[in-house]
């Protein structure tokens, strides 16, 4: 049982390394955030249609457990949105270092949704995160715009990861996610309807714009979000909410050296990251020897 512990783990920092490569390839692909957005779950959706079939699972949950995913699918379709609009305004570094805050939202309102007790090392973490992410604003104003998308992002990301943790007890992380793919491709739909955006000049883009969405589609999108919703079986919402604050490490690191310039921020702004990774380790500690977690 540990050792399944410890390999979902494992797991989970690979996810995370994915998805801070996905915020470069954000950054990459020149096209507005809800097509993009609409791209990727589509195609992401595709993909875990053809994967479910291959494995002949069922496709078949209850009305009610439908009607969840489909809200949870408009929730992640807004989060991605909000997601590369950041990026979009600002970069990928101030984006991804607003993520950070996703720990201590996830500590206020977990014990909601599982109805255990506030930890007080899990409140504190949050309060110094916010500490090293107030730092990184206080020197990085000029990309406040970008700040704020990412802020609604990462609320947004909590409650659906919240959710999820709820609804993989019952149901394959696989055909979950293919339920909010799909939801969220029909949602965006009627909103790029509205804008008279849903037309055919969508799919004339640059072959590189097909091949970066091919890439975010299948193993940024398809693999790692339903391996993030199947590691919840084992790990808890907050562990998997504090663990990618090291998204913007990972992040970070990669868009400096595929980006270059753009991506070059301040002094403080990397002393702030550093307080966030120091606050992830010992998050990591104390959940060990206190076994109140379960990891």
């Amino acid at each position: 049982m540990q050792n399944d512990k410890f390999k979902s783990y494992l797991s989970l920092h690979f996810i995370v390394f994915i998805w801070g490569f996905t915020a470069v390839l954000g950054a990459l692909i020149t096209i507005d955030a809800e097509i993009l957005v609409w791209f990727r779950m589509l195609l992401a959706a595709v993909f875990l249609g053809v994967f479910i079939l291959g494995r002949r699972k069922s496709f078949k949950v209850s009305v009610r457990a439908a009607f969840k995913m489909v809200f949870i699918g408009l929730l992640i379709a807004l989060h991605w949105i909000f997601f590369f609009r950041a990026i979009h305004v600002s970069n990928v570094s101030i984006t991804l270092s607003i993520f950070s805050l996703g720990a201590f939202f996830a500590s206020l309102l977990e014990p909601l949704f599982y109805g255990r007790k506030i930890l007080w090392y899990e409140v504190f973490f949050g309060l110094i995160i916010i500490a090293g992410l107030a730092m990184i604003m206080q020197v990085e104003i000029q990309y406040l715009n970008g700040m704020y998308y990412a802020l609604a992002s990462i609320i947004l990301g909590v409650l659906f990861t919240l959710m999820n943790g709820k609804m993989i007890v019952n149901h394959d992380s696989a055909v979950i996610t293919l339920y909010e793919f799909g939801a969220g491709v029909f949602f965006i739909s009627i909103y790029l309807l509205l804008q008279g955006k849903l037309n055919l000049m969508m799919f004339n883009m640059t072959l590189e714009n097909w091949l970066l969405l091919l890439v975010l589609s299948s193993v940024c999108t398809a693999y790692a979000f339903t391996a993030s919703v199947k590691v919840m079986q084992k790990l808890t919402p907050y562990t998997v909410m504090l663990t990618t604050n090291l998204e913007p490490v990972y992040g970070i690191v990669l868009a400096y050296f595929i980006i270059g310039e753009k991506e070059k921020m301040s002094t403080e702004f990397y002393f702030g990251a550093l307080i966030i990774v120091i606050t992830v380790i010992l998050n990591g500690v104390i959940k060990h020897y206190k076994k109140d977690d379960k990891l």
